[in-house]
């Protein structure tokens, strides 16, 4: 299973750069005078700009669907499809997916559009913004399988956002517990929302637990911090540090993402 990692990122330590998504219809803060062509032209700015700087791969995510959904609605499916359809022919990097927070409709759309790999939140049991949370690793695995798509990676996050795990085993417990019982590709260890980040305590912990499985950080990782992070973390997804003033909400800025990677390749020897 863990090759599909190596398979998609090779044997370096990959730093993923997010494409966040303007609000998709029907979501509360979509724009409608901007419409889905102003979705697609602010994602390819910023698949642009990422790709510019040299990451070694792309995640597009519909972080503006606030408040996000367990069983997102259809449209948001079927909208950030057409939305990667229309930029497929300029992504030169390996992509992946992340439909808030709904493990299905994550896969549905990598199946659709020839991502090369999808992160959720796939394992646990919360209490969250969003009410109780308790993914089913199984099925979302079996459907995959079901579309043809074994060869999806799968990066886990054990250490979900907006949320407080009601599995009170220590955090390295619980992602070797999912390692063991779901298959992951790979795990991501995250901060308690978005652009916050993990603290380096839990990355070591948990590779500690799982010195043969990919440990990434997902959240929070800065320009000041990225060496750090890597000298533990086996890669990290990166979006809030690289928009306009480090603000999650607004484009991905050229500069910041162009020295983030200048730090990212010394830190991982270059």
């Amino acid at each position: 299973m863990m090759g599909n990692f190596k398979r998609v990122f090779g044997d370096g330590k990959p730093v993923i750069g997010m494409v966040h998504l303007g609000a998709l219809p029907g979501s509360p803060l979509y724009d409608r005078e901007r419409g889905l062509e102003g979705l697609v032209a602010a994602a390819g700015q910023d698949l642009a700009a990422l790709q510019a700087a040299g990451f070694d791969a792309v995640m597009f995510g519909n972080e503006n669907d606030r408040p996000y959904e367990f069983e997102v609605d259809r449209a948001s499916t079927a909208t950030m499809a057409y939305v990667i359809g229309q930029l497929r022919g300029e992504i030169t990097v390996p992509f992946g997916v992340n439909l808030l927070w709904d493990p299905m409709s994550s896969i549905a759309l990598a199946a659709a559009t020839g991502a090369d790999f999808v992160r959720e939140i796939f394992t646990g049991t919360y209490a969250s913004d969003m009410g109780p949370w308790t993914p089913d690793a199984g099925q979302a695995l079996r459907y995959r399988d079901r579309l043809g798509r074994g060869d999806l990676a799968m990066l886990y996050n054990v250490s979900a956002e907006f949320a407080y795990s009601l599995d009170r085993r220590p955090l390295a417990d619980r992602a070797r517990s999912a390692v063991f019982s779901s298959i992951p590709d790979a795990v991501l260890v995250s901060g308690q929302i978005t652009g916050e980040a993990a603290p380096i305590s839990d990355l070591k912990a948990v590779k500690a637990a799982l010195p043969g499985t990919p440990v990434l950080a997902n959240t929070g990782v800065k320009h000041e911090t990225v060496a750090e992070v890597l000298t533990v973390a086996d890669g990290c997804i990166v979006g809030s540090s690289l928009k306009v003033d480090g603000d999650t909400w607004n484009p991905v800025d050229p500069k910041r993402a162009a020295e983030f990677m200048r730090l990212a390749r010394a830190a991982r020897g270059g």
